[in-house]
């Protein structure tokens, strides 16, 4: 009896989880101002970092877009959804902030010659 209980909740638990995670980056905006005054060396550092948050982000929505939510879980299906979705407009936004801080890059940054 043990078992079923812990098996049933499971898709749940990991459900929430993911809601959880994928509030969390909701409500940042973007402020292309800021990338003017930071220097090659940060701007360069702050491309890494999106570029890696958006392998990351298309990560978890792969793994969201092939979870298979019970039949019996209701509503379980329409969660998935919004939550692939959200990290979809997540990848949107962080594509955004990438091509402001390239232009911000490109504006400032000499070309290396290499």
């Amino acid at each position: 009896m043990n078992f079923i209980s812990t098996t049933a909740s499971t898709p749940v638990l990991v459900i929430a989880v993911l809601l959880v995670a994928g509030c969390s980056s909701i409500s940042r905006t973007i402020d292309p101002a800021k990338y003017d005054k930071m220097t090659c060396v940060e701007l360069n550092s702050a491309l890494g970092e999106t570029a890696r948050e958006i392998s990351q982000t298309a990560i978890t929505r792969g793994k969201v877009a092939s979870t298979n939510v019970p039949r019996w879980l209701l509503g379980g299906s329409r969660v998935k959804n919004a939550v692939a979705n959200r990290e979809t407009a997540r990848i949107d936004r962080l594509k955004q902030q990438q091509d402001a801080i390239t232009a911000a890059r490109a504006r400032k940054c000499p070309r290396s010659a290499g």
